[in-house]
């Protein structure tokens, strides 16, 4: 009947007006039973590679765990996808039916408590970002901050150190105390990183911004920035703008490596094993998380295109 003019919808349309319905889709499924639609084996790629980059096998406990990128959205998965090798036209469409049939779900932040405790005695430098969490290069601008977590022995305080450029944690530390030494540490392990790569701080041209804690104001703490070069600079008293970038950074830690078994089995009892999560988060963090500030780079990646024009071969001589 196509010869004569007849398409399909037209004469399953006569044919249910006699009480015989079938569906066009029915019909070309019966014509072409073994035809696969190429959204199909789309959808079925995108599933598997999400399948492996979201578990692996713990030898330790023979027991499948779950990656940190499991923990990502949608648009991180987009991002990430289109990094590997022949998904590069994944679609926003597939992830979200991948990630449904997964259980996937990006996971969300909670409501951040307050933690700034200023010190009425306390000596206040200014604010010299103005809530301007950007920097040409590295080196330029630091923000510390840190938060507390948990534990069955009682409180740990975690603090870190964060280079503004490319957001990448430069030194953090753990401890179950509140002292100075807290905040002084993460600062001597990134000048330390720093001198080991073969720079040195001219005054003035590094910047440590903080909020108002008593730690930051501290004799000590300012009397070291003061000794090694580097400009004070605090935010105000409740004011999470004036450290928003510490803010996040801290409700990522907390979201991801707190609140979750990724990157530790159980809870956390001691001292011991926030630190061993840390250790694995900041890792993570720095060298393969993608930062949609950074246009889906890591930390690690955008400091080295920005070095790269920066380190050119000699040119050979004769």
């Amino acid at each position: 009947m196509r010869a004569e003019g007849y398409a399909v919808e037209s004469i399953l349309r006569v044919l249910s007006q006699q009480g015989l319905s079938i569906a066009a889709r029915t019909y070309r499924s019966l014509k072409h039973p073994a035809r696969v639609t190429d959204r199909t084996v789309t959808d079925a790629l995108v599933e598997d590679k999400i399948r492996e980059l979201a578990w692996t096998f713990n030898a330790t406990t023979q027991r499948w765990q779950m990656t940190p990128e499991g923990l990502y959205g949608r648009r991180k998965w987009v991002a990430l996808l289109r990094r590997q090798e022949g998904l590069a036209g994944t679609s926003r469409g597939a992830v979200d039916r991948a990630m449904r049939t997964l259980g996937l779900e990006g996971i969300r932040r909670a409501k951040k408590l307050r933690t700034t405790i200023p010190n009425p005695d306390g000596k206040r430098a200014g604010d010299l970002l103005n809530r301007d969490f950007t920097a040409p290069a590295p080196n330029l601008v630091w923000v510390t901050d840190f938060t507390c977590v948990r534990t069955w022995a009682g409180f740990v305080y975690v603090a870190f150190v964060v280079d503004v450029f490319a957001q990448r944690i430069v030194g953090w530390l753990a401890s179950s105390s509140m002292r100075t030494d807290l905040v002084m540490t993460p600062l001597r392990i990134a000048l330390w990183q720093w001198e080991c790569e073969g720079n040195q701080v001219s005054p003035g041209s590094l910047v440590a911004h903080s909020d108002a804690e008593s730690q930051y104001t501290s004799i000590r703490y300012t009397e070291h920035l003061d000794l090694a070069g580097i400009a004070r600079s605090i935010g105000t008293v409740g004011d999470a703008f004036d450290n928003a970038l510490m803010e996040t950074v801290n409700g990522l830690f907390k979201t991801k490596c707190i609140r979750t078994t990724v990157f530790h089995h159980g809870p956390f009892r001691t001292l011991s094993d926030v630190e061993f999560a840390t250790a694995g988060w900041v890792d993570w963090y720095n060298n393969r998380r993608l930062h949609g500030s950074l246009g889906m780079l890591t930390p690690v990646e955008s400091e080295t295109l920005h070095y790269e024009p920066l380190t050119r071969e000699p040119a050979p001589t004769k």
